[in-house]
């Protein structure tokens, strides 16, 4: 068996769920079972709902829900009664967002689950029409979570007892991806790009051959496509670096994805649906070797870093740790960290407590911030067995200043941050001294 995840641009309308289809049919010797995220941007219209009903603008809710129900209702055949029903019960929890004007954790997940329930009832009766024998599974059944809303994490136990029923059943399971629910049944979801994470929780859970992903690019690149076009498709890489990868901004792959693939050593392949012609990256426990120390360049934008410094840092113990418990208190986590004798510096991107921490570090040393930052991140797992590599990496840009340098103790990244102005100039830059003249063997 496989597991074939579809996201939301490879599922956006009528006409992309018949290519998926297509694509199914040619695997069907497989048994393939099809994990697929909300239409388009649905999650996203969603959560303006529900934002616009709890500031009290409540015909402005009900009317953008109109028109998501129109457009689904438009892209769907011989399911509509169902999508009315989903309909009819967003509503009610549209219009008591109004009359409560607030928005809780397990709110949020109510109403961002309706993307991925309709869009699977649809994509499954398609399906059907396209000769396809579908089977339509709501994943809440299946998916059993903590009850951490927004951020919900999978009781395997019970998740791979439940999902142990699907390979007995008849044809082409669909389920959504991003969803489940707690042992109460109450609705959870993974978080946002939670799809590739249900993926290979499934896949796991089933013991699949392998998992797919299926999204809009040829496969992981060795350069983010919006900085610098032309850049090339990596053919393998291992799961360590794809981890890196994901984590640091190559948006393919949802971080969380390669763990239960891992445990369960399932090779997961990144897949263009406009293109399955395109082989795509084959990720596995340990890629081939190849000639280059950089498997790919990834980035990640809106960063802040925060440089905290104390005197009484030195010859101290503890002080990392009363660091580490502000940003504990705030949930906030840390992307990247370089120390001195006297000073801390790190980085995050979730700066919606950043005021709250900045006032709690200021009671024990000096803080100073720096927003409009990018992290650029070279990964590969050659770099720890070739010597050299940060020669050539900070030689490749003299003219950028470097705010941060960080190198991860896996010895699979080269890590450090610049100005967010710099960034393509950066990525071009390195791109031109590891890429051009690139092993066939490991990329096209």
């Amino acid at each position: 068996m496989i597991v074939m995840k579809f996201g939301g641009t490879s599922v956006e309308s009528r006409e992309a769920i018949q290519r998926v289809a297509g694509i199914v049919c040619a695997r069907l010797e497989r048994k393939p079972v099809v994990v697929v995220s909300a239409m388009g941007k649905t999650t996203n219209k969603l959560l303006a709902i529900a934002g616009a009903a709890v500031r009290g603008e409540r015909e402005a809710a009900l009317s953008q829900l109109e028109e998501l129900r129109a457009f689904h209702l438009c892209e769907s055949i011989g399911v509509e009664t169902e999508i009315e029903l989903h309909f009819t019960e967003l509503g009610e929890l549209v219009r008591g967002l109004a009359v409560m004007g607030e928005m809780t954790p397990r709110a949020v997940d109510a109403v961002s689950s309706f993307g991925e329930r309709i869009s699977s009832i649809i994509a499954a009766e398609i399906f059907r029409r396209c000769g396809v024998n579908a089977t339509h599974l709501d994943s809440r059944q299946f998916i059993v979570t903590d009850a951490r809303h927004t951020q919900a994490a999978p009781l395997f136990e019970e998740t791979n007892r439940r999902l142990a029923a699907i390979p007995k059943m008849p044809g082409v399971v669909v389920m959504g991806g991003f969803i489940g629910s707690t042992t109460d049944g109450v609705t959870t979801t993974l978080g946002r790009g939670g799809s590739d994470y249900t993926a290979a929780i499934v896949g796991a859970g089933i013991g699949a051959e392998e998992i797919q992903i299926w999204t809009d690019v040829d496969g992981m690149l060795t350069a983010d496509p919006t900085l610098l076009p032309g850049g090339y498709r990596v053919k393998t890489c291992s799961f360590a670096e794809a981890a890196e990868l994901a984590y640091f901004g190559a948006k393919v792959l949802h971080p969380a994805t390669v763990l239960p693939a891992i445990e369960k050593n399932i090779p997961v392949r990144i897949l263009n649906s406009r293109r399955p012609e395109v082989e795509g990256t084959l990720i596995l426990a340990e890629a081939p070797a190849c000639s280059s120390a950089i498997r790919s360049i990834a980035c990640k934008r809106n960063i802040t870093l925060l440089n905290v410094v104390s005197t009484r840092m030195l010859m101290a113990h503890g002080f990392l740790r009363r660091i580490f418990d502000v940003f504990d208190r705030f949930e906030t986590p840390v992307d990247m960290l370089a120390t001195s004798e006297v000073s801390v510096s790190l980085t995050i991107d979730n700066t919606r407590a950043l005021d709250a921490i900045r006032a709690e570090l200021e009671k024990f040393a000096q803080v100073t911030v720096e927003e409009d930052q990018a992290i650029v991140c070279l990964v590969g797992d050659h770099i720890r067995a070739s010597p050299g590599v940060a020669a050539r990496v900070f030689g490749a840009i003299p003219q950028i200043n470097v705010r941060m340098i960080s190198q991860g103790a896996s010895l699979l990244n080269i890590s450090f941050v610049v100005a967010a102005a710099d960034l393509e100039q950066a990525v071009e830059s390195l791109h031109k001294e590891f890429f051009s003249n690139p092993d066939p063997a490991a990329f096209e």
